[in-house]
């Protein structure tokens, strides 16, 4: 706990007010994802069927789950509220979908969704470290509180 406590103390010290931008584009994206995953359901849940993904629990389940973390995940990213606890959440999803599902699809085809997705798995990482940031709620609700 108490590395936690550090890795938090430093990413709120060390948090430059541009990264809080990318912050806002990342949860946009996520909710970008989520949205095109519930209007292609099917598509969506026939990708993971490929991908072998549902051996422990519902395809159909599992797909719900990821739209809602998503979607939910997503604009509590953007808004700055609770970054840590959502980036953690869906960087497994994501983790996931790089490793699982696109990596062994040809990565240097045309529209793959490799690089994008190492994208955003990195951008995950780095605001599970960075945290909200000073264009956030949290910041707001901090400043009042003092």
């Amino acid at each position: 706990m108490k590395v936690l406590t550090k890795i938090q103390e430093w990413g709120d010290r060390h948090h430059p007010k541009w990264l809080d931008f990318i912050r806002m584009a990342l949860g946009l994206t996520l909710m970008w994802k989520g949205i095109e995953f519930a209007f292609n359901l099917h598509a969506f849940t026939t990708l993971m069927e490929n991908a072998g993904l549902g051996f422990a629990v519902s395809i159909s389940l599992m797909a719900h789950l990821i739209i809602a973390l998503h979607l939910i995940g997503g604009l509590m990213i953007a808004l700055g509220s609770h970054t840590r606890m959502f980036c953690l959440l869906n960087l497994p999803v994501v983790l996931v979908a790089v490793f699982y599902v696109n990596l062994p699809n040809q990565i240097f085809s045309p529209y793959s969704e490799f690089w994008f997705s190492s994208a955003v798995a990195l951008a995950l990482i780095c605001f599970l470290v960075e945290g909200d940031g000073v264009l956030s709620v949290e910041h707001e609700k901090q400043t009042l509180a003092e």
